[in-house]
């Protein structure tokens, strides 16, 4: 009887192991099932302008489950946008390359998009389909692996402190400037300003041109086509730059302390006396890896969140657009093993996984938003609006950019900044 009880109880452990072990697989990697060899040995280099990918390469140890003699690595490519081509030209080629969309239309990259394989073939039902480029003939060239958008860190308790709700808009937005500066918060909103291709006023103001292009088909292809005629579209968004550093919400002089529109606006934000950062979700992605580096904000930590600017009366936009792509290099070697962990990759599971490893936002449809997206989460499906599906080019984007960038730091007026539509570079 002891031995038939052992036997049982031995039984009944296995049992229950492989049921943890088979539940934790299922829970790690969805439904993904090996369509190919699994005994496969190869392997797969990504390349990328990151100096580190620990999201990415975690989920390299998850596929190595399903196929253990694959070799997956990610290399940093320094320079990285201008010597992608002679990467992908050279003897050892890489499998699996960081795109964006702005090369699309760049002839500078017509070598790189020649590289690029057809992955409309894959399932692509758990992206949201505004974020997922076509070109004329419906081929997908570039996945979206994480997104992001435009908007402002708040400190939560400085709003409690003060007894204010968080703006949701423009008038609450500047009632909330004069209420901090009533309480000694003489700069209530900052960002960086140093440059135009990264200062905050391109948060500010593409949200409302973007929205007002949406409106208007004819005022899109004027603006894609870097027609003059496009620029009066831009008058909403540049008064409201001009607005917010007339009305002393930002202080120009405080922004340009800060050096960079990364580690240092986050820094800056941690000492805890800045109500509202204006930046965008590739700048909050560093944030929680900063909080210990930060001495103001370990010694005196506080709530925060990223919350978007209320540029109209109505409300907030939701830019939703893609900041990290990946594509298949189709001349790389093992391109079959390469298609399968994109199809491992493209999933619910490993996309949301990466962008909370990241802190990005995710690009799948199921958005399950890291708690500092929250607030984005309650933006309604109307004003949400994709540049990608819209058909924005990225000309418009360097247009805004460098119009408010001169209209805020007053090297321009809003009209000489419309006439001149189409020529800022």
């Amino acid at each position: 009887m002891k031995k038939l009880f052992y036997i049982i109880l031995i039984i009944f452990v296995s049992v229950f192991m492989l049921a943890c072990k088979k539940d934790n697989n299922d829970n790690n990697n969805e439904d993904f099932k090996p369509t190919l060899n699994t005994n496969t040995d190869c392997s797969i280099t990504v390349i990328g302008n990151y100096d580190n990918f620990e999201s990415l390469e975690a989920e390299f140890d998850k596929f190595n489950e399903f196929y253990p003699n694959v070799r997956l690595s990610y290399v940093k490519v320094d320079n990285y946008n201008n010597n992608l081509a002679t990467v992908l030209e050279g003897n050892e080629k890489p499998n699996i390359f960081c795109s964006f969309t702005w090369m699309i239309d760049n002839e500078k990259y017509n070598s790189v998009i020649s590289h690029m394989e057809d992955l409309s073939k894959l399932n692509l039902d758990c992206i949201r389909p505004g974020l997922i480029s076509h070109d004329a003939s419906g081929k997908v060239f570039m996945l979206p692996i994480f997104s992001t958008t435009y908007g402002m860190l708040v400190n939560e308790d400085l709003f409690k402190k003060v007894g204010i709700s968080i703006p949701n808009t423009w008038d609450d937005l500047l009632s909330a400037c004069r209420e901090f500066k009533n309480n000694g918060y003489d700069y209530p909103m900052m960002g960086y300003s140093g440059q135009a291709a990264t200062s905050f006023m391109e948060s500010i103001a593409f949200p409302l041109f973007v929205a007002e292009l949406a409106k208007n088909s004819e005022a899109l292809a004027l603006a894609n086509n870097l027609d003059p005629r496009a620029g009066e579209y831009m008058r909403s968004s540049l008064e409201a730059v001009d607005q917010l550093i007339k009305n002393n919400c930002i202080n120009l002089d405080k922004c340009d302390e800060i050096k960079d529109n990364y580690s240092k606006v986050i820094l800056r934000f941690f000492e805890g006396d800045v109500p509202m950062m204006i930046c965008t979700g590739d700048v909050v992605s560093g944030t929680k890896k900063r909080e210990s580096q930060s001495e103001a904000f370990t010694n005196a930590p506080f709530n925060y969140s990223f919350t978007p600017v209320p540029m109209s009366n109505d409300g907030a936009y939701f830019i939703d657009k893609t900041s990290l792509e990946f594509s298949v290099n189709k001349d790389c070697d093992n391109l079959d093993m390469t298609n399968e962990f994109m199809r491992f990759l493209i999933s619910n599971k490993v996309l949301n996984d990466m962008a909370s490893i990241k802190r990005l936002v995710t690009p799948t449809i199921d958005i399950s938003f890291d708690s500092v997206y929250a607030p984005f989460g309650n933006i309604p499906a109307n004003r949400t609006i994709s540049p990608e599906a819209l058909g924005v080019k990225d000309g418009i984007t360097a247009q805004i950019r460098y119009a408010s960038f001169k209209v805020g730091r007053g090297e321009l007026t809003i009209d000489e900044a419309i006439a001149l539509y189409g020529t800022f570079k």
